[in-house]
């Protein structure tokens, strides 16, 4: 096996990190709102989401993939270029699951890819056309989920009017499931197919497959598209509790009805954007939507933490792009220093990953968060509760 295949091989599996990392950094999108209203015990949710996360590989197709890979030009993605790209998305992914902070892997991934595109070449390495399509997405994923979460919580009180339901009626927390479904459903879809972009752009770099006959697609073999569904189903697997408690418990209060409504915003907007081969932030559109059905049903929103978001979502893409490519110029020293140089800054970062994760909350500490029936109110199980006023955010 010679030199250049290894390092290949080296950077697919730093690829399936990151996808790892986006299933456990984005586990909270579908998890966090069928464990805050205990639709689904914590300690299953997990399993819940990852499985359907897997289950996108046998229908989606590649579309989402190849705008991903297409963000370098194939000419300037260099194994440094993937590799500064990838750890910066990486670094970006675990820096803000430390905070408990649900941001973009999406803005990540883009980021970092920008960053190491024009360190390597400056902006004639970057296929803008590409940057634009996902920057569209970024941007109208939130509002369409925000919007369809705020407008269907009306039609949700209009049922429970009609039929004397209260916000945790069993036949919510059922819609609740199949949505969350829906929504791991698209978060694979969407989400994997980032990592199949990369690893796309490498072996198109390499030489070791093409484009399609139209010039428009990159040809991706089976076994890429089966190691990324399955890393970031692992991922979703592991579970990444602090953001699941952001998600959940921190932005406002959820009940099953503002559950299935948010969940029902996020996964239109998602299914929407991998429709159109659009790379879009399943994040943004799942908090997005939980802060519409909250205000939507008069449980307010915690403002303080929505700022923190945005201003996550904000800072995502130039500290990911600055992250890349200061990793570029590292692998860019002489041979020794550049060695020394990236492997001091990657055994640093992973020292502090694996005593992140050691010491990290997991699904029983955030299980003893939730309140049980006995701690909701008279408020919380009146069956039109918009019309009473707005209750604190728990």
């Amino acid at each position: 096996m010679d030199l250049a295949l290894i390092v290949i091989a080296v950077l697919v599996v730093v690829a399936l990190i990151f996808d790892f990392t986006n299933g456990f950094h984005d586990a909270a999108n579908s998890v966090g709102t069928v464990v805050a209203t205990r639709a689904l015990p914590a300690k299953w949710a997990p399993a819940f989401s990852a499985f359907f996360n897997f289950l996108a590989l046998f229908v989606v197709g590649t579309a989402v993939a190849s705008t991903v890979g297409k963000t370098v030009k194939a000419e300037f993605a260099s194994e440094a270029v993937i590799f500064a790209g990838l750890f910066a998305a990486i670094a970006w992914n675990y820096i803000t699951w430390y905070i408990g902070m649900p941001s973009s892997s999406s803005h990540a991934i883009i980021g970092g890819l920008v960053g190491a595109g024009l360190a390597a070449g400056g902006l004639g390495a970057i296929s803008w056309s590409s940057v634009q399509k996902a920057a569209i997405g970024i941007i109208a994923s939130p509002l369409v989920a925000f919007t369809i979460a705020f407008v269907l919580m009306y039609i949700v009180f209009l049922v429970q009017k009609i039929f004397k339901l209260h916000d945790d009626h069993p036949s919510f927390k059922g819609l609740q499931l199949v949505s969350a479904a829906a929504l791991s459903f698209g978060h694979g879809a969407n989400d994997a197919q980032k990592t199949m972009g990369v690893i796309g752009a490498l072996l198109l770099g390499a030489g070791y497959t093409t484009m399609d006959e139209a010039g428009k697609n990159i040809i991706l073999p089976m076994w890429v598209e089966i190691a990324a569904y399955s890393a970031i189903a692992l991922g979703t697997l592991w579970g990444g509790w602090k953001i699941i408690e952001t998600m959940g418990l921190r932005i406002t209060t959820l009940h099953a009805n503002s559950g299935a409504a948010a969940n029902i915003g996020a996964s239109t907007a998602i299914f929407g954007a991998t429709a159109m081969g659009a790379p879009i932030s399943t994040t943004q559109a799942a908090a997005s939507s939980v802060v519409g059905a909250g205000v939507s049903s008069g449980k307010g929103a915690n403002w303080k933490v929505v700022g923190e978001m945005m201003m996550a979502w904000i800072f995502t893409i130039p500290f990911a792009a600055v992250i890349a490519f200061g990793m570029f110029w590292l692998t860019q020293l002489p041979t020794v220093l550049a060695w020394v140089a990236v492997g001091a800054v990657v055994i640093a970062f992973t020292i502090w990953v694996i005593r992140a994760m050691r010491s990290t909350v997991h699904a029983a500490d955030i299980e003893a968060e939730i309140p049980g029936e006995e701690e909701l109110s008279e408020f919380d199980q009146d069956p039109t509760p918009h019309l009473k006023g707005t209750p604190p955010v728990h």
